[in-house]
């Protein structure tokens, strides 16, 4: 596997990879050492055994090992990845060949910005069809695979031709397919479906159970340390709330407070897990071993692992109990003199009926105060109303935990592993409307610019968009844009690569290439591309800073 990026131009992608490879060359020690002693600077004297004084390199100034790594990124981009153009990369896939190597995985997923790397993989398939070319692949096989991976390899496809049975996934993963009819039709045919990796929705959960044929949907609760999955639920009755169950064979779950005392049902405390998946800890990290795993009071001679999740037993009918999950114990903030805890506004936000998901975050206004403010997204065909989103909340919260704003997103950005990134997040600047003067909304000049620039609205919800502006500027990301593709080739009627919506972010330069108008769509890429290329700079910047 191969570290890969496939451009326009070799210059430019060399600056583009350099700080995520030096990032991923930094958290090597043995490698920075390797390639420490080959910088001219710190050549081993001959002669000498100095293998005990490797450990000097933790004591180098941040100058000095910023040039070791700068130094080793050169030595691995020009020898141990797939880099460049797609002409210039057909060097080291030709002494790959030469060894007898035939098949490459290239791993892209490896800091570079999302949105770029989906655009340049236009130029990873010209690489591959190059290096097919010169090894004597038929043209129409090309074109069969071709067919194959755009009619056979969809999730619906997959789902269906390989009658899978049971299918576990994120609820990011899940609200993704049933967005698509095509997907949301093969998923009620799956008899299990497991869902689990973050909070689970209450309007998702209601949406799957409805959509399930069998009706067979469960929460699946637990962190690596304690391997995967510790807790189940099968959902079931009304669903106002979805719990994450109770604990799986052999696992113990503990909610207690800071003596590590149990606490009552009803009450949040943190949850602790206990029993046989627990790990023994974190490799070559003793402090933070020592930090989340103890030793487990209940259980003599066993030990216990602190999750950092806050959660409250609830007592059922029965006698038996269920664990609601409330949120990470990180999110706890202080507005106003009052300890709040985000995770419990949220768990109120997501019973909302027209909720779809939702985060809460801590925002400074202009003045510096702090003020709560609610993202959702709303569920298909409705419209969320602020004022009557508080006044759900106001029902069920004390006044101080009932946010100041409450926006509406169409969708909630999201981390490459399905996560909610709030770092991603608008500010509230942002989330108030305001625009810069200094970029005016340029109309659409014609039928296709303004049939193009409605769908655009559709999707990202607003009416202030101009045929200039960058689709990923102003709110858009990878989950938008499979909407957003879904329906321009219904308006549209006709073929539409999803890559192209990354190649032109614009309005004009994408309806330049729909018209044919190759010259001023190459332009308008340039642009495009130079604009993304210095937000990415930008950005890396702020990594520094």
């Amino acid at each position: 596997m191969l570290h890969t990026f496939v451009g326009e131009d070799d210059d430019e992608v060399r600056e583009l990879v350099r700080e995520p490879l030096k990032q991923y060359l930094g958290t090597s020690v043995s490698l920075v050492k390797e390639y420490a002693w080959a910088f001219p600077a710190f050549q081993r004297p001959e002669g000498i055994d100095i293998s005990r004084d490797d450990d000097l390199i933790a004591n180098m100034s941040e100058e000095e090992v910023d040039a070791v790594l700068d130094f080793a990124f050169l030595r691995y981009y020009e020898t141990s990845g797939l880099f460049g153009t797609p002409t210039s990369c057909q060097g080291i896939i030709d002494k790959l060949k030469g060894i007898g190597v035939d098949e490459i995985a290239c791993l892209v997923d490896f800091g570079v910005d999302n949105d770029l790397v989906l655009a340049s993989l236009p130029n990873l398939d010209l690489a591959r069809r190059l290096a097919n070319a010169h090894a004597g692949v038929p043209a129409e096989a090309e074109a069969d695979g071709a067919a194959v991976i755009e009619s056979g390899q969809s999730a619906a496809a997959q789902i269906r031709g390989n009658n899978v049975t049971h299918l576990q996934c994120t609820p990011s993963m899940a609200r993704m397919f049933t967005l698509e009819d095509e997907s949301r039709q093969a998923l009620a045919g799956v008899r299990h479906l497991y869902v689990g990796g973050e909070a689970f929705p209450v309007a998702l959960a209601k949406d799957l159970m409805s959509n399930s044929r069998s009706g067979n949907v469960t929460n699946m609760y637990g962190p690596t340390e304690t391997t995967i999955w510790s807790t189940t639920w099968k959902l079931d009755g009304p669903l106002d709330t979805v719990p994450i169950g109770s604990p799986i064979a052999n696992t113990k779950i503990y909610v207690l407070d800071a003596n590590l005392q149990p606490l009552p049902p009803g009450v949040p405390g943190d949850l602790w897990i206990g029993g046989d998946g627990v790990v023994r800890g974190y490799h070559e990290r003793p402090e933070l071993t020592a930090e989340r795993f103890v030793a487990d009071p209940f259980e003599p001679g066993a030990r216990m692992y602190r999750t950092g999740d806050l959660a409250k037993w609830r007592e059922l009918a029965d006698g038996s109990g269920l664990v609601d999950f409330l949120g990470r114990v990180d999110h706890q903030v202080k507005i106003r003199g009052y300890r709040i805890e985000l995770g419990e506004i949220e768990a109120r936000l997501g019973q909302h009926p027209d909720v779809r998901e939702c985060v809460v975050v801590v925002r400074e206004d202009a003045v510096g105060e702090q003020q709560l403010v609610a993202f959702a997204s709303a569920r298909d065909g409705v419209q969320l109303d602020a004022g009557e989103v508080k006044d759900h909340l106001r029902a069920v919260l004390p006044d101080v935990m009932v946010p100041a704003h409450v926006v509406t997103l169409a969708d909630l950005p999201h981390t490459p592993n399905g996560k909610i990134d709030r770092n991603g997040l608008p500010s509230l600047a942002e989330v108030m409307g305001r625009r810069s003067e200094a970029a005016p909304i340029v109309a659409a000049e014609n039928d296709l610019e303004r049939t193009v620039l409605t769908v655009w609205q559709e999707t990202l919800g607003t009416q202030q968009i101009g045929i200039d502006d960058n689709f990923f500027d102003i709110g858009g990301h990878s989950l938008l844009v499979v909407r957003m593709h879904r329906r321009l080739k219904e308006v549209l009627e006709r073929p539409l690569p999803l890559t192209e919506l990354y190649r032109y972010p614009t309005i004009r330069g994408f309806a330049a290439a729909m018209s044919g108008d190759q010259q001023s769509a190459s332009m308008q890429q340039s642009l495009d591309r130079a604009s993304r290329r210095r937000e990415n700079m930008t950005a890396r910047r702020r990594v520094r800073r």
